[in-house]
């Protein structure tokens, strides 16, 4: 059993523009809600505030999900995949996760 160690931000491999994808998924029934992206800025301002918040790669701006919408995630749990180059948000989500008014951004199937 490996030990279990300390996390360090800088362990994170950000993208050339600094930034990370980041999964949001319902922590009680598993469903993927959205895909963002965060920079390391907007990962630390996610752990103070306990809610999402995201860089913004059209606008340039930070932006916490439901400031504006009321339709805010609360996150339970954060975790990273093992390349350390994606992260995995389980959230309360009060409300819709998806801007046009869907519950998930993965409202629209190929197959």
């Amino acid at each position: 059993m490996k030990k279990k160690q300390r996390f360090n931000l800088g362990s994170l491999k950000f993208d050339r523009r600094g930034l990370i994808p980041v999964i949001i998924q319902d922590y009680k029934t598993n469903e993927v809600l959205m895909l963002a992206y965060m920079n390391k800025e907007s990962l630390r301002r996610t752990l103070k505030l306990g809610r999402t918040c995201f860089w913004s790669r059209s606008r340039r701006v930070y932006w916490v999900k439901g400031a504006t919408s009321g339709n805010c995630q609360f996150v339970k749990s954060i975790a990273y995949d093992c390349d350390m180059d994606a992260l995995l948000v389980k959230v309360r989500q009060v409300g819709v996760a998806c801007h046009t008014g869907n519950r998930t951004c993965f409202y629209r199937k190929i197959i």
